[in-house]
């Protein structure tokens, strides 16, 4: 199924019905007085993260949801059934913004997580509520009021460990595939991946990590150039970048170190947090050199980018270096996890 990253729907939630206007009626009970019943009230409308979703692919055709309204209140005092509650599956890690307002109403990242988006309407009164000593048989009821209306954008944006970053053919499809069990298309030309795909990858028997490949970014993708900034966003939930480069390309004009030192700046361009993060530089398709020209790349790499943190040599079409970065990357990840971990226990504001 194609991976549907954004849509627009409309949700109603449902009207309360309108109040009774009634007088109770006996054969041997005299001026029996009013009884008309209130109306029921409108269903309301909830958003709720659902882990077996990963795309917003249905609401390409489903753009409207809308909840029960409330019944009509009765005589004898029966107030009306209330309309049900419409709940809308959406997939984990979606963002939710007003598209009037532009205001962010939840991000639901965990799987059951539920969020009202829209409230049903208020039942009406019926004249019983309006009987008093001076009125005693009043016609006055109210109306039930209309259920909110809203237009909801949705964003999802991938829940990974590990996002790939890297300009179009470094070698993130065939790098996710050697160690994971995921597919993603993969070809000798720009642009392969269309959209992102996700991971497994297993670290021994009880240990393992989710990986994101997304599309390769170009310079400029911060201003949406190439597939941009449509999936740039898709790295703000990892904890941890890696940064392929592809050591040994085909066009010798191109240099590496000034495609990383391209990405980079796209990534401070789009979000100081994203550039913030933690990010490994992976040298891939060192099968393609020699031992002795591998090393002159990669010392002119470094030197030029003025690398400072982590650097892994991999090739990921023969799979060769991708155990020990696994293995690596699990280690990182459980140390980010403790350290948010040891962050909240003695945060007072996380209490």
């Amino acid at each position: 199924m194609k991976f549907v990253d954004e849509a627009t729907i409309r949700v109603l939630a449902g009207n309360g019905g309108h109040g009774a206007l009634s007088f109770r009626r006996e054969k041997y009970v005299e001026r029996g007085g009013p009884d008309g019943g209130d109306g029921g009230r409108g269903g309301s409308v909830y958003l709720v993260a659902d882990e077996s979703l990963n795309t917003l692919a249905d609401f390409r055709v489903a753009r409207k949801f809308k909840a029960e309204g409330g019944q009509g209140g009765s005589g004898r005092n029966k107030t009306g059934r209330s309309g049900e509650d419409l709940e809308v599956m959406i997939p984990c890690g979606t963002a939710v913004h007003d598209v009037d307002t532009g205001e962010l109403i939840c991000d639901l990242t965990k799987p059951g997580d539920r969020q009202k988006v829209a409230q049903g309407g208020q039942g009406g009164l019926g004249n019983t509520r309006f009987k008093s000593s001076v009125n005693r048989a009043p016609r006055k009821i109210t109306n039930g009021t209309p259920g909110e209306g809203r237009h909801l954008q949705l964003e999802l944006k991938v829940l990974a460990d590990v996002g790939l970053l890297g300009m179009p053919n470094a070698g993130k499809s065939t790098l996710i595939t050697a160690m994971s069990h995921a597919k993603p298309r993969i070809a000798d030309y720009p642009f392969t991946t269309l959209h992102p795909n996700l991971g497994v990858v297993r670290v021994g028997r009880l240990q393992s990590f989710v990986m994101a490949d997304i599309p390769g970014l170009i310079e400029g993708a911060a201003e949406g150039a190439g597939l941009g900034i449509q999936f740039l966003k898709h790295l703000q939930r990892t904890g941890l970048l890696l940064h392929v480069v592809d050591i040994a390309p085909i066009d010798p004009d191109v240099e590496p170190a000034k495609e990383v030192q391209a990405l980079a700046r796209e990534l401070q361009k789009f979000s100081e947090e994203l550039a913030a993060k933690k990010r490994w530089l992976v040298i891939n398709k060192t099968d393609l050199l020699s031992e002795e020209d591998l090393a002159v790349a990669k010392e002119m790499l470094l030197e030029e980018l003025a690398w400072d943190g982590p650097v892994f040599e991999v090739s990921a079409a023969t799979a060769a270096g991708t155990e020990a970065l696994g293995q690596a990357i699990m280690l990182e990840l459980e140390d980010i996890k403790e350290s948010v971990e040891l962050a909240e226990e003695y945060d007072p504001a996380a209490t």
